[in-house]
């Protein structure tokens, strides 16, 4: 069972608990241990990061490690995560790392570790980086060079930009980039593929990264959209591997609705979605053929079960999509420019994707937890879980607890809104306990 690794990397308060640059420093040196007993190919690692404070301590902190362990390490600098997995196979290297803590506030970061192709560590790999976090350093080793990869920052956002067909650079839409890493893409990829649009939440100082925009706060792009009368908006978060978009009345259109655009628009003969998706994709998809596969929340396991079905394309509610033919991980810049791509083939009226789309109600409840994750007693609550659901025929319930946040999170999903709320209640009052 792994202890520092959650959904997505190691992530806590920065200077602080698992997130200090003493636990960076074994992180690095333990990464390219695994490297070596895995029988890496060469020296070659990235390391790129967002746009926080804490961001450039621990890039110090995380080459040092590596580079005592022999690794040639290079600094993108500031660039989304899905464009550090684009570098590493630009590059040819051993993997990399990135250091983010993607949609949560600024005090907060997190270190995740990236293969040679580009994709997020497996659990028993990052199972096996954790034990030898305390093993010490490998003295006979030559230290490794430190390099300056700011170049490939424009790589990514080149080849992002030869995603959009030129017909598809429609105009009138808006950019939030929550302050984050795709304040640094963005702007070149407007300039490049010619599009007329805005970009706000662009102006980064470490501390404003996802404050008040981008997709945890969508209310920053909607009113921005509906004040201007823009034609739409695209959120991301602050590493960039997720996107929200909304249209011209400033409805949002999540995850589910993006997959069921794509999915159309790319001929999918399936689709892998998380336990969190809405039970109308699985219709809208079943309507079109397209088989559904679901899985646990987080894009790596997204991508794990894309492998294991032969699916092309996957993602989650919350905006990580993965189009296998185009990237290895999450990635909004990505989505964004297929999307744009999609609605103009296939002759799509934004403004009315939301009401033919006709979600199920949900109701997500976050408890914050008063102990560790590990010590939540997850049979107990199944049990109450399974109780309710045998009783409720015509919906879902799903109960997990988050793998980034302190949170046991309680999802219920029915056709109507009311019974939503009722069992959602019921159930928060009988989970408080165990949080």
């Amino acid at each position: 069972m792994r202890k520092f690794f959650g959904t997505d990397g190691v992530r806590d308060v920065a200077n602080s608990g698992k997130m200090t640059s003493e636990i960076a420093l074994k992180l690095g040196r333990a990464f390219i241990k695994f490297a070596d007993k895995n029988g890496r190919n060469g020296k070659k690692f990235l390391i790129g990061r967002d746009t926080r404070l804490s961001c450039q301590m621990l890039e110090g902190a995380l080459f040092s490690g590596m580079s005592s362990e022999g690794a040639e390490v290079y600094l993108t600098g500031v660039i989304p995560t899905p464009g550090l997995s684009y570098a590493i196979k630009e590059l040819q290297a051993d993997g990399g790392a990135v250091i983010s803590a993607s949609h949560n506030p600024a005090e907060y970061n997190g270190i995740k570790f990236l293969g040679s192709d580009g994709c997020k560590l497996s659990d028993e790999s990052e199972e096996s980086i954790e034990n030898l976090l305390n093993e010490p350093p490998s003295t006979s080793k030559e230290i490794g060079r430190i390099y300056d990869a700011k170049y490939l920052v424009n790589s990514y956002t080149s080849h992002i930009a030869k995603i959009l067909k030129p017909e598809s650079a429609i105009k009138n839409i808006v950019f939030d980039c929550a302050n984050g890493a795709s304040a640094e893409t963005v702007p070149e990829l407007v300039k490049i593929c010619g599009l007329d649009s805005e970009i706000i939440s662009r102006d980064y100082d470490g501390l404003n990264i996802n404050k008040s925009c981008g997709v945890m706060h969508m209310q920053n792009l909607t009113n921005y959209v509906t004040s201007n009368k823009k034609f739409m908006g695209f959120a991301f978060d602050g590493d960039a591997d997720r996107v929200l978009i909304c249209d011209s009345q400033g409805r949002i259109i999540d995850g589910d609705i993006i997959l069921w655009v794509l999915a159309r628009w790319l001929k999918c003969e399936s689709v892998v979605v998380t336990v969190m998706s809405n039970l109308a994709l699985e219709n809208h998809l079943a309507q079109e053929n397209i088989k559904t596969y679901r899985c646990p929340v987080g894009d790596r396991y997204v991508l794990e079960k894309m492998r294991e079905t032969g699916s092309k394309l996957g993602g989650e509610q919350s905006g990580h999509i993965i189009a296998s033919d185009f990237t290895s991980t999450g990635d909004g810049l990505c989505t964004a420019m297929l999307f744009l791509n999609a609605i103009k083939d296939l002759g799509e009226n934004v403004n009315t994707l939301i009401d033919r789309f006709g979600r199920y109600p949900q109701k997500l409840t976050n408890l914050t937890l008063t102990r560790p994750r590990t010590e939540i007693d997850m049979e107990a609550i199944n049990l109450i879980v399974k109780t309710h659901q045998e009783k409720f025929e015509s919906g879902r319930i799903f109960v997990r607890t988050s793998g980034t946040e302190p949170l046991l999170r309680i999802l219920v999903e029915a056709p109507e809104k009311n019974l939503v709320e009722e069992v959602s209640q019921i159930l928060e009052s009988e989970m408080i306990k165990y949080a």
